[in-house]
């Protein structure tokens, strides 16, 4: 068993500190260089893996390539049929009809993941509010659609699909999960109607008559793409190697791009742009975290459920949250088979509910803690949406309103 040295985790905490500063300090050199930057720190760990560090590292590499390829085809393949259906809203976005669309929101993602659940749902809300799109429209959607969301089921979110996987069984954590789920819910829709609130209440009433859509409609075109949405959904769950099911994703988004009518694409403002820059991005991330995860592998078993609540959460928020789950999963129950992970859940279970819900919950914490976030701000920018630097949604909206929830959760729940 190999164990990295503790410098080589320094490439993953330079490029996240680049991907906070570069973007607000230097935005045009980042736009021409950020790729550079992600492959030079990746190929620093990488060259450490395959050149210093014993033969087992390599197949470290290779079970992290593997990951992110299944990463990136997912968001990929959700993106690309997502971008063929358009939602028309034509209403106005009251404060109420804002909270009500994101709790929907939420409750789809239990069913679409959130990936494709914010995939699906960002450009309508979008436009739904676009005389006053504000930050804080991105940023409750990123906290409640495209994490917290998903927390009821393996479908919703990337790490309790890991732990699926793993061998919990479906309905396991929407059981012993859900008075979480919807106290997080409860609490950031009624923070988000007080805030909205006071974003909707300045404008004068007849400027928003002048504004907003006075014909109320909802239509929706490109629906045939729903069925390639359910396919890539579906194949998730598919038997077999795990090429199978990312050739179904592939072959159903190539499918989707080629019949979907330039029209739809164009009313969407599809790019790839977008979706490419997430790819190099967390390409970088993936490979620069490995060191800092096989390190944890060595944290042992004896956690209380707040410890792995705070310490999983706490990396979720920097890394992807579902190989922070995997970490922490192997730290408290070991690799038993997965038949044999649901007769451990009787002693381990708490430790295993503060896991699920520390990964999903901490996962909004920054652009880094789940797929969508990322893309979301790339999307919105874009678009020439004003959306918080890395900085600014840290400290000025996760702290101050996502940490509270984090706290109350861990006193009611697993301190």
């Amino acid at each position: 068993m190999y164990r990295p040295n503790l410098w080589i985790i320094l490439p993953f905490g330079l490029l996240l500190l680049c991907m906070a500063v570069l973007p607000l300090r230097r935005p045009e050199w980042w736009e021409r260089h950020y790729a550079k930057v992600s492959l030079f720190f990746a190929a620093v760990t990488l060259g450490y893996y395959l050149f210093v560090l014993p033969q087992a590292a390599r197949q470290t590499v290779g079970r992290t390539a593997w990951d992110y390829a299944g990463f990136i085809i997912l968001i990929g393949s959700l993106y690309v049929v997502a971008g063929g259906i358009h939602i028309s809203v034509k209403a106005e976005p009251t404060p109420a009809l804002n909270t009500a669309f994101l709790a929907l929101g939420g409750l789809i993602a239990n069913l679409l993941g959130t990936t494709g659940a914010s995939m699906l749902l960002i450009r309508p809300w979008l436009r739904l509010n676009h005389y006053r799109v504000a930050a804080h429209h991105l940023v409750f959607f990123i906290f409640i659609v495209s994490n917290v969301g998903g927390g009821l089921t393996p479908i919703g979110d990337p790490p309790l699909l890991v732990g699926f996987v793993k061998g919990v069984p479906f309905w396991w954590v929407g059981q012993h999960c859900w008075p979480m789920w919807l106290c997080a819910m409860i609490f950031l829709l009624a923070v988000f109607y007080f805030l909205d609130r006071r974003n909707y209440a300045p404008s004068p009433q007849e400027v928003r008559a002048q504004l907003a859509e006075t014909e109320h409609r909802l239509r929706f075109e490109g629906l045939g793409n729903t069925v390639f949405l359910a396919v890539i959904i579906a194949s998730v769950f598919l038997p077999g190697p795990p090429i199978v099911g990312l050739s179904v994703m592939l072959c159903a988004a190539s499918a989707s791009y080629l019949t979907t009518g330039r029209g739809i694409h164009q009313a969407n403002h599809f790019s790839f742009r977008p979706i490419i820059e997430v790819a190099v991005l967390f390409f970088g991330i993936f490979m620069t975290m490995m060191p800092l995860l096989d390190r944890l592998l060595n944290v042992g078993r004896n956690l209380s459920p707040g410890q792995v609540y705070w310490s999983s959460g706490a990396l979720s928020g920097f890394l992807d949250s579902a190989p922070a789950y995997l970490a922490y999963f192997s730290a408290v129950l070991g690799a038993p088979a997965p038949r044999l992970v649901a007769p451990l859940l009787g002693q381990a279970g708490g430790a295993i509910s503060a896991l699920s819900v520390g990964t999903v919950m901490f996962g909004a914490l920054t652009y880094l803690g789940n797929g969508p976030n990322l893309l979301i701000k790339s999307i919105a920018d874009h678009q020439k949406i004003d959306s918080p630097s890395f900085l600014a949604y840290l400290f000025k909206w996760a702290v101050p309103l996502l940490v509270p929830l984090l706290i109350i959760l861990w006193l009611l729940f697993f301190r």
